[in-house]
């Protein structure tokens, strides 16, 4: 069941970063929106921890490189012990080291320190949706190509519940036809899941497909999405 959040009940949110004038300034920008709150900040990874045990956020926004225990390690720990709390990672690392290390870690959305108020607002509510976000100049590093400094695109890419769940099956070596068995689906409206994805994330073969999936797998969802997919 899907929880509504509101003014009444907010998304409640705890930050992470070492730096107190860029947590005021997200924080601003949270502001405007009334059905998210932040409830805790943290200075660093180890206190971020801590504080998602102690006040079970439904989502977490944290920097990467933080003293004492990074944004990653910190992360990695939050999804083995506190599975249900959603990541974000908002850092100024747009770099394919970092962005593989997060995903690794089971990050839910990838966003750089230049996005916008709307568009940051807009990635957390769809996060919540349990869709997963990435700044589009972080798609390009998936797709082998230079990113130049100073081209960032403010507007997030959105991969779907939906999408992710074909995503997953994709990346443990799932065929289309496997795919289409395994959720009780048509091999077309697989390949039609697969086709929509390679175009949101511009790439043009299977096998970059295959490498985004395995960086983006969720193993843990594989199991529980199959035969449970009336909405797909």
């Amino acid at each position: 069941m899907n929880i509504q959040f509101s003014e009444n009940n907010p998304i409640k949110i705890v930050m992470a970063d070492d730096h107190e004038v860029v947590r005021a300034g997200i924080r601003r920008l949270i502001s405007v929106d009334k059905s998210i709150q932040i409830i805790q900040e943290a200075p660093n990874g180890k206190v971020l921890v801590e504080m998602v045990g102690d006040y079970e956020p439904d989502l977490v926004l944290t920097d990467i490189m933080m003293p004492i225990m990074d944004g990653i390690s910190a992360t990695k720990i939050i999804k083995e012990k506190y599975p249900a709390a959603y990541v974000i990672m908002l850092t100024a690392y747009e770099d394919s080291y970092h962005l593989e290390q997060a995903l690794s870690a089971g990050a839910d959305g990838y966003l750089s320190k230049d996005v916008g108020a709307k568009e940051l607002l807009d990635s957390i509510h769809n996060v919540i949706k349990g869709e997963r976000v990435f700044s589009k100049s972080i798609i390009k590093l998936l797709q082998n190509k230079y990113v130049p400094e100073g081209t960032f695109e403010s507007t997030p890419i959105v991969i779907t519940k939906r999408e992710q769940i074909v995503l997953n099956l994709v990346a443990v070596g799932k065929t289309s036809s496997q795919i289409a068995e395994d959720l009780s689906l048509s091999v077309r409206t697989v390949e039609s899941h697969r086709y929509n994805i390679m175009q949101k994330l511009g790439i043009n073969n299977a096998a970059r497909l295959v490498r985004y999936a395995v960086f983006n797998l969720r193993s843990d969802d594989i199991d529980k999405n199959i035969h449970k997919t009336e909405n797909v």
